[in-house]
């Protein structure tokens, strides 16, 4: 069954996402036609300025996947999940590998999505997160320093109510309880395995 709350918030990301990437590309667009002109704006400046921009555009398309409304009948090709996560990699720590073959369906890709940003919360200073697929979805993150914080990961655990965990939720951690929600309607059980080493999130 549909959770109603899970699908009025991905309703709400998606149309975040809509209108935010509009005025991102108006001002790259504005920033391309006044380095044509010669607009008066020093070099450096115009990079800095161009870097932002790329870097909002890049997680604005990220999230609209993770957190936007998605379906089976909607493909995604790998080229085009590689260029946003690698969008999203892009000066930072932390680099994204998507190594399933072939087109696959939206809803699989925002699974996929969600489960690299809990890998990402566990990785506070970078690493890899790999994204593999054979009889199952693999999304595993290794890195220098490993570091989990237990209350959160439990609610990837299939024995326990997102609820229970749900208030004491901070916004950078909201993929935790989103992607055990969407799991489950889903019908995709979760395993998440952590080590000293390693975080895995396998669904599918």
């Amino acid at each position: 069954m549909t959770d109603p709350n899970a699908s009025l918030a991905s309703l709400i990301g998606s149309r975040l996402c809509h209108d935010l990437i509009s005025p991102i590309g108006a001002i790259k667009n504005g920033l391309e036609l006044l380095s044509l002109s010669g607009g008066g704006m020093h070099a450096p400046e115009m990079a800095l300025i161009q870097e932002s921009c790329d870097s909002a555009a890049a997680r604005i398309r990220f999230f609209r996947v993770a957190f936007g409304s998605a379906g089976d009948a909607q493909l995604m090709s790998p080229n085009d999940v590689s260029a946003t996560l690698a969008g999203i990699a892009r000066g930072e720590r932390l680099s994204g590998s998507w190594l399933a073959e072939g087109d696959q369906p939206r809803a699989a890709v925002q699974l996929a999505f969600l489960a690299y940003l809990c890998c990402e919360a566990a990785l506070p200073v970078g690493g890899e997160v790999r994204i593999t697929k054979d009889t199952r979805w693999r999304v595993t993150g290794t890195g220098p320093r490993i570091s989990v914080q237990p209350d959160t990961w439990a609610m990837l655990d299939p024995g326990r109510t997102v609820a229970e965990n749900v208030r004491e939720l901070t916004p950078d951690r909201v993929q935790f309880a989103l992607l055990r929600t969407l799991s489950e309607q889903r019908e995709h059980p979760l395993e998440a395995l952590t080590d000293s080493t390693r975080v895995q999130i396998s669904f599918g």
